[in-house]
């Protein structure tokens, strides 16, 4: 058997079920192989896509999402995604081709070190050097990826090693550590702090949905009655719904959730991953107790020191906790729910053109199903989904936000219909983010894959205008042209849809949904009210 034979059989060993990738010369003896594999083989129309798609694969499964690019450029193409996967903690297995061993050490046509080059965005980052050590270094990159905290690994094969006989070798057990329970010692400490707040509240984490902890949050908030607001990336551990639920905090700004954070006297972090959103915007003061609860300890951070620190299983560890600790008496942060709701209901029938964002959220909320999912690109529409989009399940609002990736969104969506077949996936982005990957139109067509395309048109780099504006009172180089986006979107074989009217987004909408092919959707948008957002935070008065 040859090593690139024994390759494919270790993917299978790891439950692959799909491969996102380009085929090149130094990845044919690879691409031979897949032929005859279970592995299904999706080919991209760039190496960026097919690692965001696999990103993506990564966050909705707990599985690690795998592409597949060539050496040089190929491999290259691959970077932002690998990044975002990595900081997003997906959990990803990135495999490139590569030159022959026998040429690596002189100038020599598309060889990059590309170990070192992709081990700083990497758990685990390796060469292949003999055909024997394939299934090791398989199980090893699976393994580093889907064990907490989950990120992207990146195998690099040689084509000369795959192309050599293997002997005696076999795919490795798949194993998996478990988690384990929580010191006794810890939960008593934690209750006990817990006991004697006044003002305490919940911030949960990514960490949360990857532990499949929501229903055990939401029981600890109930039984405790704890406040619980959410980073932007664990939008959906509790309900929006839910009485307890505040929403998202991660704007670098003053919002009426940061109100809650100003009267905690203790918080509570759950599953929190610092790169989310940094202590320092939401405890400058330095002055409040802070319970960690995760599977791993606490990053080292001045504004992030714990009063107790619970490692072990999340789920076990709330649970633990709210058996022991005192309930609250009474629920201190309501009125910044009910401020909050009000907010979200403002524009509702507001039938300004071009849309105000906070209508267009409001009028995709009012359309999509609980359980269908989002998935939001990078720009100033983010700032608005991550505020105003309010879900009420885990991993059904899908943000880019430790790295905070341009051009996630399409491919994510693709990734996202294949994971879920019978869930509806829409991708929400801006007109730059969207031309980022709009290539990947023709890959969701050929596979049948239908996926709704939200693009919020203002012709320029927004949030970058956003903020220039707040800081300089002007905007440099932010402007761009839209070729037309129904013509653009029909030359694929998709639908194309243009809004004119207000009310015209919810009927376009539902006609996209049931289309069953991808839509993609001309939105234009009234960033003017980036501004007052700021100019209304900026004079924020908290309702407690």
């Amino acid at each position: 058997m040859k090593a690139a034979e024994m390759f494919v059989r270790c993917l299978e060993n790891e439950k692959t079920e799909v491969i996102f990738g380009i085929p090149g010369e130094e990845n044919i003896a690879l691409m031979d192989v897949l032929l005859d594999s279970s592995i299904r083989f999706i080919t991209t129309r760039h190496e960026q896509g097919a690692a965001f798609m696999a990103d993506v694969c990564g966050r909705l499964t707990g599985r690690a999402g795998v592409c597949l690019a060539t050496l040089g450029p190929g491999a290259t193409n691959l970077v932002t995604g690998v990044a975002d996967a990595n900081m997003d903690r997906a959990p990803l297995v990135a495999i490139a081709g590569q030159a022959a061993t026998t040429r690596m050490h002189k100038e020599s046509h598309q060889h990059l070190d590309l170990v070192n080059l992709f081990r700083p965005i990497c758990k685990y980052s390796t060469q292949v050097l003999a055909p024997e050590i394939v299934p090791e270094v398989i199980r090893k990159a699976f393994k580093q990826a889907e064990t907490e905290k989950p990120g992207a690994c990146f195998i690099d094969l040689p084509e000369n090693i795959a192309d050599m006989k293997t002997a005696g070798t076999a795919p490795l057990k798949v194993q998996s550590p478990t988690t384990p329970a929580p010191p006794e010692e810890k939960v008593k400490q934690a209750a006990k702090i817990l006991s004697s707040a006044r003002t305490p509240m919940v911030m949960a984490g990514n960490g949360v949905i990857r532990g499949g902890a929501s229903e055990q949050l939401v029981k600890f908030a109930e039984r405790l009655n704890l406040p619980v607001a959410t980073t932007f990336m664990a939008k959906g551990v509790i309900p929006w719904s839910h009485p307890l639920c505040l929403g998202a905090v991660g704007l670098q700004a003053h919002d009426y959730v940061a109100c809650g954070f100003d009267r905690a006297d203790v918080i509570v972090c759950v599953g929190y991953d610092m790169v989310e959103y940094h202590p320092y915007l939401w405890h400058p003061t330095k002055d409040k107790k802070i319970i960690h609860v995760d599977s791993l300890p606490a990053e080292v951070d001045e504004h992030y020191i714990l009063a107790a620190g619970v490692i072990g299983d999340i789920g076990q560890s709330l649970d633990a906790i709210a058996a022991t600790a005192r309930p609250q008496e009474k629920f201190s942060a309501a009125p910044i729910r009910k401020t909050i709701a009000n907010q979200l209901s403002e524009h509702a029938e507001d039938l300004s053109f071009p849309m105000k964002p906070q209508k267009i959220i409001w009028d995709l909320r009012q359309v999509l199903r609980p359980d269908d999912i989002v998935l939001s690109d990078v720009g100033a529409h983010k700032m608005w989904i991550a505020r105003m989009y309010q879900p009420e399940r885990p991993n059904t609002c899908i943000i880019s936000n430790g790295f905070a990736s341009m051009g996630i969104a399409l491919p994510g969506a693709i990734a996202a219909r294949l994971m879920v077949p019978k869930r509806t996936a829409v991708a929400v982005c801006g007109d730059a983010g969207f031309l980022m990957n709009s290539q990947e139109i023709e890959t969701a067509l050929r596979l049948k894959i239908p996926i709704v395309i939200l693009v919020w048109t203002d012709s320029q780099y927004g949030l970058i205008a956003w903020h220039q504006m707040r800081h300089f009172g002007r905007t440099s180089h932010i402007g761009f042209t839209n070729p037309d986006l129904v013509k653009y979107a029909e030359s694929f074989g998709a639908r194309g849809y243009r809004v004119e009217a207000a009310d015209q987004l919810v009927p376009i909408l539902k006609r996209a949904i049931a289309d069953e092919t991808v839509a993609v959707i001309d939105c234009p948008v009234d960033y003017s009210e980036n501004m007052k957002l700021t100019e209304q935070l900026g004079n924020l008065v908290c309702p407690i």
